[in-house]
């Protein structure tokens, strides 16, 4: 193992500079109104979880957990998602007092790199749970939630794409031999991989009815006209027939413009067991955060109750957003020893008017003209003027 160097930082974790602070808490506060509006509360959950209930839960690999030990000997874990949390308090205590439960969360989470790629170990989720709710109309009201927040940031280009695992598992089952052969195929739809997908198909050796089949949806189900176009590769379900029901929802609300269905979508997060998603955006490379329903996840927690929700990734919010500028209306007040109290009352005045006001005293400072040339409002109370 090399040795440390004085300035450097664990894998994957990055300094939050003071201007980029800034516009992140623009960012936060922009959601916290918005959420709260629709009636969702904000939640927050401990930083660290034990193993065993939220980290093997949590649908996240083994390999990505930040693991500690604590001092009775029991494994913990940095929390790598938010739902697996919010799951359990909403299980133990919360779904006793209210159902459904709307929950919204700003909270960093944690996941390990193996070495370093550009992608941070540590980063800051903003999402909502709407728990409690097995209709239809709770997944429509959390995909429209999402589309009214991204538009908050003043994100104009950008597209829900929606899916279904359950539709989805349907198809690959049913067009292959076998589940190790379904779930290799999944596998390679969440890596978006269909290059891989039609060169397993083919490995696969399956009846040519099969893997023609096969091969056809993967090019149809990425540009699905309607949902309607993915019947002739699936048997009448329910799942089907709650993907029409959630597309009227959605058509009705004025939402039409922001959605596309998509039947190749799957996800790494395995407790998505019904409708899921991904929101893309020009000005970011990766989604900036995906959802769907998780009843099994409650169900991993002895609830009987559905739930969905969504995850949206702070830092590719950022990315996306028309460049913004935090307005500050700074001042630096600067004072002799002579002047002090005369300063510190002209201070107060203007702070009582919303000003930012730095309050320094000449004898702490070397470089006076270097602090200037950072404010453009400048006060000062020298002895020689008094």
């Amino acid at each position: 193992m090399s040795s440390i160097k004085m300035f450097e930082k664990p894998l994957g974790m990055r300094d939050t500079l003071p201007e980029i602070y800034e516009k992140l808490e623009l960012i936060r506060s922009t959601g916290r109104a918005l959420l709260r509006e629709r009636g969702y509360e904000i939640i927050k959950t401990p930083s660290v979880e034990y193993y065993d209930t939220v980290g093997k839960a949590s649908a996240i690999s083994d390999a990505r957990l930040f693991k500690l030990v604590d001092s009775q000997g029991n494994t913990l874990v940095l929390r790598p998602d938010m739902t697996t949390p919010i799951a359990r308090v909403a299980t133990s205590k919360l779904l006793k007092e209210k159902i459904p439960q709307r929950l919204a969360y700003f909270a960093n989470v944690f996941r390990a790199q193996q070495r370093e790629g550009g992608r941070p170990a540590e980063f800051d989720q903003m999402g909502i749970e709407l728990i409690g709710d097995n209709s239809v109309y709770a997944d429509a009201e959390v995909i429209m939630t999402a589309i009214d927040l991204v538009k908050a940031y003043q994100i104009t280009d950008f597209k829900v794409t929606i899916g279904h695992a359950g539709v989805l598992s349907c198809i690959l089952k049913d067009y292959t031999e076998s589940d190790a052969q379904a779930d290799d195929l999944n596998d390679l739809l969440v890596q978006r991989n269909f290059v891989g997908f039609e060169e397993a198909v083919l490995a696969f050796d399956l009846p040519k009815t099969k893997s023609d089949a096969l091969l056809a949806y993967i090019a149809d189900a990425i540009s699905l006209p309607s949902i309607e176009a993915i019947e002739k590769y699936v048997r009448k379900n329910d799942a089907l027939e709650y993907m029409r029901n959630l597309a009227r929802i959605l058509d009705a609300a004025g939402y039409e413009e922001y959605i596309a269905f998509d039947f190749t979508l799957s996800s790494h997060m395995s407790y998505y067991t019904g409708m899921l998603f991904e929101v893309f955006a020009s000005g970011s490379g990766f989604p900036l955060g995906n959802g769907g329903r998780y009843d099994g996840l409650m169900q991993h927690f002895g609830s009987q109750v559905g739930a969905t929700g969504f995850g949206l990734r702070v830092d590719r919010v950022f990315e996306a957003m028309p460049k913004i500028k935090v307005e500050k209306d700074e001042v630096l007040v600067l004072f002799t020893a002579e002047r002090f109290a005369e300063a510190l009352e002209a201070v107060q005045q203007l702070r009582a008017q919303g000003k930012q006001v730095t309050f320094q005293s000449y004898e702490g400072i070397e470089n006076i003209e270097a602090l200037k040339a950072h404010f453009k409002i400048i006060n000062e109370y020298n002895s020689r003027e008094a």
